[in-house]
């Protein structure tokens, strides 16, 4: 597992190297198959796969490379997709049992995106049971285990992505985020994990389309990775209500995500805030946060401990999302013990609400769309910590109490990202060195509504910054520990009992 290892590199690296034919595709894909094979087992990110497929499909690519054809900037690359979206051939089970036997017949449409690049689907990667929740456990697969402690949560929903990509088994991943679906996982294994905003990537198979809680984004192990997917992820789709299209083309120019140029740290006006002022955060993150803001104060510019207005965030989220999630009834009533507890939660939560409590919550949501908009006119981006509370166990659903506060419901603990989600802000998660438990460790970085072009700049400086850092730069999975680790499967409680 040296540093010669091709599945090691990034995807700019490895994208690079097999354009200028010193690295061949097949390398590459055999590289991750066998780091699948020798970790997977320890923490069962990737969940589904074809390997020969995955090979035919290298040789295709390697053919492809020598005979000087074009090649798209992710060529030859494998990435892991998400159990929530559909990869020709593979399972989609959203986590449930109920599609457990589901076959894709065709690809969707990111994974169609990113083959256009040249990218090769390596497998599809584990989540919660409808990705409903921030722990990625489910009665299909079972569990997903933390890269840096196989007994702690890789979070959730897109936790299998964010785990494949700390054992370097591929260079990207898809994720979607609603509550931090994407951030949280992120920050707890230390990779990156952006959710841009509105209609940059666009979802045309969301059900409810005028919603802009969720949205597919990209992961990656560093932000120009996590750049280059973005800028093929972001694409002109008129399915997608909030994808602005004019004469075929998107206000934003997608490449320029895969080069973003720099940006003067001292120069931007920064808020910091540890909470948001409602969120239920634990003092062991608090007390990480503030040593990452005074490694960085030297560096940045005008900085308030600030944040902009909150009101009613936890009613407008529970209402709103309770009525995305009434869908789910038919299943309930067609297959009540195959639905987990949390998808029977926003069921029951969706019903209890009438019109009266969804009309006051979107207009609440209005209020609060136009206080963000009046605190960014001032301010250009809110530094603030990724996840309210450190790893924790995998057999915990849910954090029921932080710091001996009893949370809400099944999601309150993920209030530091639906913060910003609730506005439609884009966002990202970066690694920052570990807490003091030894965990990985997130920075949220929140900027302008579709200001994601410069959102990836200052996220790109703060990682050069802490690069050589030896407190605060990027953890590393101890690989050679994760290959002799048990396996997850035989852990008691990996498939959950509900």
């Amino acid at each position: 597992m040296g540093k010669s290892n091709p599945a090691d590199l990034g995807a700019g690296e490895a994208a690079r190297l097999i354009a200028w034919k010193a690295l061949s595709p097949v390398e590459l894909a055999e590289a991750s198959i066998k780091r699948v094979t020798e970790l997977n087992p320890a923490i069962n990110a990737l969940v589904a796969s074809d390997f020969d497929r995955v090979m035919d499909e290298a040789r295709e690519a390697e053919r492809q490379v020598m005979a000087d054809a074009p090649l798209g900037p992710l060529h030859g690359l494998p990435f892991g997709v998400k159990d929530m979206i559909d990869v020709a051939g593979l399972p989609t089970t959203f986590g449930s049992e109920i599609f457990k036997d589901n076959i894709a017949t065709k690809d969707d449409a990111i994974v169609a995106a990113m083959r256009a690049a040249g990218a090769i689907p390596l497998g599809k990667t584990n989540n919660p049971d409808w990705s409903l929740g921030g722990n990625t456990i489910n009665r299909v697969y079972g569990a997903t285990g933390n890269p840096f402690d196989p007994t702690k949560s890789a979070a959730g929903s897109s936790g299998g992505s964010a785990a494949l990509l700390a054992a370097r088994m591929a260079p990207l991943a898809t994720g979607s985020d609603t509550g931090g679906s994407l951030r949280n996982p992120a920050a707890f294994c230390g990779v990156v994990g952006f959710r841009p905003s509105p209609g940059i990537v666009p979802g045309n198979t969301r059900v409810a389309a005028l919603m802009h809680l969720s949205t597919s984004g990209p992961m990656a192990r560093s932000v120009a990775d996590t750049g280059l997917m973005l800028s093929v992820l972001a694409r002109a789709d008129r399915l997608d209500p909030f994808t602005v299209v004019m004469d075929g083309k998107t206000p934003w120019r997608p490449e320029d995500f895969a080069a973003p140029g720099r940006i003067n740290l001292s120069g931007q006006k920064i808020a910091v805030t540890e909470d948001f002022g409602f969120a239920p955060t634990e003092r062991v993150v608090r007390e990480t946060f503030r040593k990452v803001v005074a490694r960085l104060l030297p560096h940045l510019g005008p900085v308030e401990e600030t944040h902009p207005t909150c009101t009613d965030a936890d009613r407008i989220f529970s209402v709103l999302r309770g009525l995305a999630m009434i869908g789910h009834e038919k299943y309930l009533l067609s297959s009540p013990d195959k639905l987990g507890p949390n998808a029977k939660d926003n069921v029951a939560e969706g019903l209890s609400f009438g019109p009266r409590d969804f009309y006051e919550a979107m207009a609440a949501q209005g209020r609060y769309y136009r206080d963000w908009q009046v605190f960014f006119e001032t301010t250009d981006f809110v530094l603030c910590p990724a996840v309210t509370i450190s790893p924790r166990d995998w057999h915990e659903a849910y954090p029921r109490e932080i710091d001996g506060v009893t949370t809400k419901s099944y999601y309150h603990w993920l209030a530091m990202a639906y913060a910003s989600t609730l506005a439609g802000h884009p966002a990202i998660t970066i690694p920052v060195g570990r807490d003091s438990l030894g965990m990985p460790f997130g920075l949220q970085i929140v900027g302008r509504r579709f200001d994601d072009l410069r959102l990836l700049q200052i996220a790109a400086e703060i990682e050069a910054l802490l690069a050589d850092d030896p407190e605060f730069g990027k953890p590393a999975v101890d690989l050679d520990a994760l290959a002799t680790a048990p396996r997850l499967a035989d852990r008691p409680g990996f498939i959950p009992a509900w």
